[in-house]
Formats: C-alpha cells, sequence, structure tokens
C-alpha cells in the first residue's frame, strides 16, 4: 500500500495463517499455484454420527460437504498462560487467532512483546455470539452467565483484539473488526491506515472463522435436485451450484515501508 507520495507505504513484514488443507502460508500459496481443493466430501455415516438426521440426508438439496480444519480443539494453554478450564471454554476462533498472532512475529523475526513502540492489533471472528458456544449451550449447565464471566470473555466478539494486545503485550491501538465477508480486508485497511497516521509503529491485522460442528453439510437454499458437483463457482460461473464460506485464520504484521527496509525486511 502507498500514499500519495511514492516514498511513504506500508510493507508486510510477517504473515501467518491456517486453512484446511493447509497449516502455513507457504502450503497455501502452493494449493493456489497447483489447483488443490480443500473441500471435503462426508459419508453418511459421519453426517450420522454428527448428529444430522437421516430424513435430511436423503433431502437432495442437502450438500454432504465441508471445509475442515484439523487440530481446532488443540491449544497450548499453559503457554499462553490459561487455565485448562478456560481454555475449554473459550471459542476455538479465538484460540487459533492467537496462535496466529504469535506466529505472525515468528514470521517477521522479531519477538512478539519486546518492543519499545506501539503495535495496533485489527482483528475480527465470526459466529454470532460464537458457533461453538451456541454449540454447547444444550449439553452443559456451566456454560450460560452473566455478562463478563470466562464463558462471555471466551466467546463474544469484541474481545480477540484486546486479548491479542494483552497477551503479547502489544499497547497500539486494539480494535475488533465487524464487516461480514469484508471483515479481513477492512482489518488490514484499517491497520494501514493507523500506521499511515502515526497512531502505531506497527500493526497487526487478519481474522478467522471457525464452524462448530465442523463435519456437517448444509441445506443448499436455490437447490432443487442433486448437485452435480460441490466446488465453489466464481459471479458468473453457474451460482446454483456455490458451497458455502469455510474455516480460516490469517493475519499479517505491517510497518512503515522505508522502516521495513531499514530493517532488512
Amino acid at each position: 500500500m502507498t500514499g500519495g507520495n511514492s516514498s511513504v507505504g506500508v510493507a508486510i513484514v510477517g504473515i501467518a495463517c491456517r486453512f484446511p488443507g493447509a497449516a502455513d502460508h507457504s502450503a497455501f500459496w502452493r494449493n493456489l499455484c497447483e489447483g488443490v481443493e480443500s473441500i471435503s466430501e462426508l459419508s453418511d455415516q459421519d453426517l450420522l454420527s454428527a448428529g444430522v438426521p437421516g430424513e435430511l440426508l436423503r433431502n437432495p438439496s442437502y450438500v454432504k460437504a465441508a471445509s475442515l480444519l484439523p487440530d481446532i480443539d488443540q491449544f497450548d494453554a499453559a503457554f499462553f498462560e490459561y487455565s485448562p478450564e478456560e481454555a475449554r471454554l473459550m471459542d476455538p476462533q479465538q484460540r487459533l487467532l492467537l496462535e496466529v498472532a504469535w506466529e505472525t512475529f515468528e514470521d517477521a523475526g522479531e519477538p512478539a512483546g519486546r518492543s519499545a513502540k506501539p503495535i495496533g492489533v485489527f482483528t475480527g471472528v465470526g459466529g454470532v455470539v460464537s458457533s461453538y458456544l451456541v454449540d454447547r449451550l444444550p449439553f452443559s449447565a456451566e456454560l450460560p452467565g452473566t455478562t463478563g464471566n470466562l464463558t462471555h470473555l471466551g466467546n463474544d466478539k469484541d474481545f480477540p483484539s484486546t486479548r491479542i494486545s494483552y497477551k503479547l503485550n502489544l499497547t497500539g491501538p486494539s480494535i475488533n473488526v465487524q464487516t461480514a465477508c469484508s471483515t479481513s480486508l477492512v482489518a488490514v485497511h484499517l491497520a494501514c491506515q493507523a500506521i499511515l497516521a502515526g497512531e502505531c509503529d506497527m500493526a497487526l491485522a487478519g481474522a478467522a472463522t471457525v464452524r462448530v460442528p465442523q463435519r456437517v453439510g448444509y441445506r443448499h437454499p436455490v437447490a432443487r435436485r442433486p448437485l452435480p458437483c460441490l466446488r465453489c463457482r466464481c459471479a458468473g460461473d453457474n451460482l446454483r451450484q456455490r458451497c458455502r464460506c469455510g474455516p480460516a485464520q490469517g493475519a499479517c504484521r505491517s510497518r512503515r515501508r522505508w522502516q521495513s527496509h531499514l530493517r532488512g525486511h
């Protein structure tokens, strides 16, 4: 990104991500270049085990496919100084976004939390409150509670950015971004604007989405017959065959372009 003055701009100095079939940005780029599909077809047994009713499986509009992100139940709670109980109650989106934020600093070759200058955080997560919380509510009496308890802090969309700022000791602006499907793009825009305005020396921008449970299909809103394929389609290529969005999380770390040159990035 550059401003009116060509000598002023923003450079990406670190990046990290998790996608279905890609544990990092190198694998994700390789999948894109090689045309690797990351949508998994689900068997009837998979779906029945996940609690999908047999009647729904026989519905011709039900698409038996999903984008699966591995290890959403894995988290190094001790590393980030969380108790096992708090980590268990926390939305996987927030857990994974915190891990990806740390990995972004590693990719940039700089330790997290040791900068003397302010580093901003601009992130967002998906869900209503979060699909993880909604999914668990019928099975656990411990989750409903008052505002401000561990369950609320770990699952509400208002807290991922400030959680990252606190855990990684980042002292710049910390703003949660929610603009539906454009959240990550708007987060990057706001991060660049904050850097150019001098609000922070660097900024972390990104977003996360994880749907729980993962191994389920979905009812296609317009289908009246079995779908011939399970692939995503671009705007002009038979919209009746499109798939829903899958899980992903990613973050990038940016700073002024001239500063990145001085530091060898």
